[in-house]
This record gives C-alpha cells, sequence and structure tokens, in this order.
C-alpha cells in the first residue's frame, strides 16, 4: 500500500510539480501492523459512532499532528512516524515544507475522524470502507490500495482561518509493536481550500451558472476546483461528491472528450494533448499541453507557448474570465516541458 506525501492539485503524468517531487509512503512491512484476524470484513467506524477512548486517542493524535504540520515541528512528526517509514523521513520532510504557504496563518481545526478496521483481512488487498451513520445512511466511501491488514484512521483537519485555507488528511496507523501501542503516522496530504477568496462551494456553484449560460468548458474545470477545494485526498468519495461528478458528466460539448484538440490559427494549425487545472502558484490556473514544432531557443518557446494559448481563449472565451491564467506545456518527442505561465492579462 502506499499513501502519497503531497500539499496541492495532482498534476498530468510528468509534470514537475510540488506533489510529484514528494516521496510517497509505502506501508511495507504487514506484519507490523497485523492484529489476529476478526473474522469480519473491513467497517469502518465514524466519529460519531466511536467509543470514548478511539475518540479522545485519535482526535488527540490527529490534532498533534495537525499543528506539527502548521507549524513545521519536524521532531514532533519524525517522532510520530511508523517505523516502516523511517527511510522516507526526507520526503516526509520536504512534504510539510511545502505545505507552509498552504496552512500560514491558520488554526488546526478538526473536521472528521474515520476509524478504519481491515484486521479482519488475511493479506494485503484492495479495501473500501463504507462510513455510515447510526441510521444507515452513507456518509463516505475510502478505497485504499493493497492494504495489509490492520486498523487505520482517516483524520481529516483544516487549517481554519488560513488564507488559503489549507485542509490537511492524516493517515495514522496502529502499531502494537513497541513499549506500548500507539497510533503512527503513516500517510499525509495537504492542499488549499481556497483560490482567490472562494471555496469549493462558491466554485461549485459558479459550474452550475456557466452549464446554464453555455459555457461548458468554464463549467468542467470550475467542477474541478470545486473538488479539489472540497477534499484533501483523493481516495475519498461522498453522495456530494458523487452528484459533483454527475452533474459534471452531464454537461454538454465538454473538454471530457474533446482531445487531441485541433485549433486552426490563420496559417498555423495547433493540437493540444490536454488541459487540467493547475494549482502550482495556488491560483486557479488551466495547464495546457500542446504538440510543439520543437523550437528550443526560449524566445522562440514562448511565442509559440503564447500564441497556443492565445488560440485557446479565442476558441474558448470564456475560459479568461473563469481563471487566473495559464501554464503551457511542450510536448515533442514524448517528452513534455514546462515553458511559460501567463495572467490573462498577459496573453493577446
Amino acid at each position: 500500500m502506499s499513501f502519497a506525501a503531497g500539499s496541492g492539485w495532482q498534476k498530468a503524468p510528468g509534470q514537475k510539480s510540488m506533489e510529484t517531487r514528494l516521496c510517497r509512503m509505502v506501508l511495507a512491512a504487514a506484519a507490523l501492523l497485523a492484529l489476529p484476524p476478526a473474522g469480519h470484513a473491513a467497517t469502518c467506524t465514524t466519529q460519531a459512532e466511536l467509543s470514548t477512548q478511539d475518540r479522545n486517542a485519535l482526535t488527540a493524535v490527529g490534532g498533534r499532528l495537525g499543528a506539527a504540520v502548521l507549524q513545521q515541528d519536524y521532531t514532533a512528526l519524525q517522532g510520530a512516524l511508523l517505523p516502516a517509514e523511517a527511510a522516507e523521513w526526507e520526503g516526509i520532510r520536504e512534504a510539510v515544507e511545502q505545505a507552509a504557504p498552504v496552512v500560514k496563518g491558520g488554526q488546526i481545526e478538526l473536521r472528521n475522524v474515520y476509524l478504519l478496521d481491515a484486521s479482519g483481512q488475511a493479506a494485503a488487498a484492495n479495501t473500501e470502507f463504507f462510513c455510515s451513520n447510526s441510521s444507515g445512511s452513507l456518509l463516505v466511501t475510502i478505497t485504499m490500495k493493497d492494504l495489509p491488514p490492520g486498523r487505520y484512521a482517516l483524520v481529516l483537519a483544516d487549517a481554519a482561518g488560513a488564507t488559503l485555507g489549507g485542509q490537511m488528511g492524516l493517515i495514522l496507523a496502529w502499531d502494537p509493536t513497541g513499549a506500548a501501542a500507539v497510533w503512527r503516522l503513516a500517510g499525509l496530504s495537504v492542499r488549499q481550500g481556497i483560490f482567490d477568496g472562494h471555496d469549493g462551494v462558491w466554485y461549485w456553484t459558479r459550474a452550475r451558472e456557466l452549464t446554464q449560460a453555455g459555457d461548458p468548458w468554464s463549467a468542467w474545470y470550475c467542477y474541478e476546483a470545486a473538488r479539489l477545494l472540497l477534499v484533501p485526498v483523493d481516495f475519498l468519495s461522498s453522495p456530494n461528491l458523487e452528484k459533483l461528478g454527475q452533474e459534471q458528466g452531464q454537461i454538454k460539448d465538454s473538454p471530457q472528450n474533446a482531445f487531441p484538440y485541433t485549433l486552426n490559427d490563420g496559417p498555423r494549425t495547433w493540437k493540444i494533448d490536454a488541459v487540467h487545472l493547475d494549482a502550482t502558484l495556488h491560483q486557479a490556473d488551466l495547464g495546457v499541453t500542446y504538440e510543439s514544432a520543437g523550437v528550443t531557443e526560449p524566445a522562440a518557446m514562448h511565442t509559440e507557448a503564447t500564441a497556443v494559448m492565445s488560440a485557446l481563449l479565442k476558441a474558448q472565451p470564456g475560459l479568461r474570465a473563469s481563471f487566473h491564467g495559464l501554464w503551457a506545456y511542450a510536448m515533442k518527442d514524448g517528452k513534455r516541458t514546462p515553458v511559460i505561465e501567463l495572467g490573462m492579462g498577459q496573453i493577446p
């Protein structure tokens, strides 16, 4: 099983970014975490249904580790790390360092705690946890790949008051091997929850408005922004998020199946391979990957990239008003190269 330690939006493959430079944490020692089989399927207990002992323990550990991320307290985080992950410490340290601007100015505030029991598994497996309330209504589904037998917890927290609305997901693993059994850090993800003063609910509402206004491309990427800003991890789904995805999937003439996207620009024709939400600068930017003619001189590369971005905005003018700027990534002979980022006002 592996957990990404990161602090932002996951970029397209090959893109050099905050997230892709950070380590991946691997729970390789299943025996370390395994408990005697309990003879039952994987189960999830929500915060409201936890025993007082479990609730107090998990909120205490989650709050302490979340505060350590805010305070850049590497000593506390390293001391809480699962022993099997000791070799990954430098990558984890970098993840926390990269998260600093996302959580700056905030105070830790726990959002939700989920206790995940996979101790009944005979071996590592792809595992789904269905987390319901006391009435049986589904709240969230948590999906873990290659999960070894054991007990885990997911703690969701916010850096309340942070300008960028930092949000984090802390994965804890129960370690019974030491002098005292304790919850230890097994994974970390930090993302921003605000773009330019707007949260995920705002972007969801904006996406609906743009759909009604007949601007499918802008609506599509506003849905992408909403999804990013609403939860700090990719392996959690909920009825609300499923509803968001259904709305997004119903957009007519969206970019979902538009690529490769051909743009005629006077005597030139550009082919765009992909457009994705790009939060590298903590802004609601879009990344544009295009097929380059092969120019290598920096000025020529910038000219080519600007022409591609200009052609895209002429074809999809609504993007200009809905997003902060564009990143250009040149693709040539299978190699993807970042070229330039421009604010919308800088693109002709």
